[in-house]
This record gives structure tokens, sequence and C-alpha cells, in this order.
């Protein structure tokens, strides 16, 4: 009986859970667009941002936020790229669309592709909490988000030998949780002790 329950609860037609699973590969295969436009050599995908924001959030040692939620958060939050992108505010796509072309992405993944599950549900409800950032747990993933593109850019900084500048400044003070703030900080220092070197 217990089996019967779980397959009701669960995506059953795997035709739809492999165009799921395609969709996860094109975040495997999706450069980050504002490295491609600063012509990056080897730019990371949004996969690769995804998932080092993961083991950013196992990092954090905060009993007032959800740790589990966290790692999950930062797992699903760019999902809907697999479908539209990586839109940018520089390509002219106004907020309002960016989340409408998002939205209507998540809700094919979640509510046809994986069948309105339980499973489904989750994921869409984590995206959801996301995008409205106003929960302590979407708030320190937001940070982690800006945190983990500054650490990139100070990473190919090293490797590219390029003034990305502009990525600092667009996140500068716009960090709230004191662990992230803590890493910024370094970070900073960091930055300056390589340009001085």
């Amino acid at each position: 009986m217990e089996n019967k329950n779980q397959a009701k609860n669960s995506v059953s037609n795997f035709t739809n859970l492999l165009e799921f699973f395609h969709i996860v590969e094109n975040l495997k295969k999706t450069k980050r667009t504002g490295w491609v436009h600063h012509e990056i050599k080897n730019p990371e995908s949004i996969s690769d941002h995804m998932h080092r924001m993961s083991i950013l959030a196992l990092l954090l040692n905060d009993d007032n936020l959800d740790k589990n939620k966290c790692v999950k958060m930062a797992v699903v939050h760019d999902l809907a790229e697999g479908i539209v992108g990586d839109i940018t505010p520089n390509q002219g796509v106004t907020k309002e669309e960016k989340h409408r072309r998002e939205m209507e992405a998540m809700q094919h993944i979640c509510k046809e592709l994986l069948e309105n599950s339980l499973q489904s549900q989750e994921i869409f409800s984590l995206w959801q909490e996301y995008e409205n950032g106003e929960t302590m747990e979407a708030k320190f993933v937001k940070d982690l988000d800006k945190f983990e593109m500054i650490l990139q850019a100070f990473e190919y900084e090293k490797s590219d030998k390029k003034d990305l500048s502009e990525f600092f400044e667009s996140t500068r003070g716009k960090f709230n949780h004191p662990l992230v703030k803590s890493w910024v900080e370094e970070l900073y220092l960091r930055r300056r002790e390589t340009v001085t070197n």
C-alpha cells in the first residue's frame, strides 16, 4: 500500500522526466552571460554557479536559519534558466518580463513535466520563496548568489588578467548576512592585495 502512495506522489511518466533531465543538462551546458560578454576564456556554466552556491550554503552556522532549506534553494534558484537562459540586466529585458518568463518556465517544469508531484511542489515553493526574497533563508541565498559571482570575478581577474570591477561595484553594500559580509570583506582585502602585488 505504501508503494502505491509513493508512486502517486512522484512523477510516473518517464518521457516527462527525460525532458526535465535535459533542461537540467542545459544548465550544465549554458555559460553564464556576464562572463561570455567579458570574453572569459573558460566561463562557468549556470550549473557550476548553482553548485558552488550549494556548497557555500553548507557552511552556514546560524541557528536562526534552516540550512537544509538554504542548500535546496541554492540548488533550484536558477532552474528556470535551463529553459529561458541566463538573462542579465544589460540585455534590455525588464525585471517584470524576466520574472514572467522564469515563472512560465517553472510552471512548465513543475506542473507539466513533473506532474505537480509533491517533489515538484517543493521545488516550485523553494524557487518562489527565493524569488520573493522575503524570508531569512531567501535573503541569505540571495547573498550567496552575489558573493559567488564576485568570488568568480576575483578568480577570473587572476586567471584571465581582466578588470571585472563592475561586478564588485554592482554588489557593493548589498550584502546582509553577517557570515557572507565577513567573506565579502575578506575577498575585497585579498583583491586589493592582488592588485598591489
